[in-house]
């Protein structure tokens, strides 16, 4: 993958960790604001490190809980697609339709890496 496209995927996944935690922050009040916000970034993260393909070349090969190649690209699809959403049922309209075109953009130049994981 060109260093380019993984610098766009890297910037994608912070930001679709913002959607999430923007939607938890404007879904409560009080203490509860803060809690759902970090709850809401763990959940995602935990997700995204520790479901992976075994000797994915754009990660680092290791695969704490091992799935097949169509479990992972389902679940980096919901996850990055899943905080453009989140975006959107902000109220930032803007943002998320620029984030799910930046996302359409990322996976058609990732192509070699989608029949890579389709293989496995």
């Amino acid at each position: 993958m060109q260093a380019a496209n993984l610098l766009l995927r890297f910037l994608l996944e912070l930001a679709a960790l913002g959607g999430f935690a923007t939607l938890a922050w404007s879904s409560t009040e009080g203490f509860w604001r803060y809690l759902s916000t970090f709850s809401a970034l763990v959940m995602v993260m935990a997700l995204w490190g520790v479901f992976a393909v075994p000797d994915d070349p754009s990660r680092s090969g290791n695969a704490p809980v091992a799935v097949s190649g169509q479990i992972r690209l389902v679940l980096e699809l919901a996850i990055l697609f899943g905080g453009a959403l989140a975006y959107h049922l902000v109220g930032f309209s803007l943002t998320a339709t620029v984030l799910a075109l930046l996302i359409v953009a990322h996976y058609a130049l990732s192509l070699q890496r989608i029949t890579w994981l389709l293989q496995q």
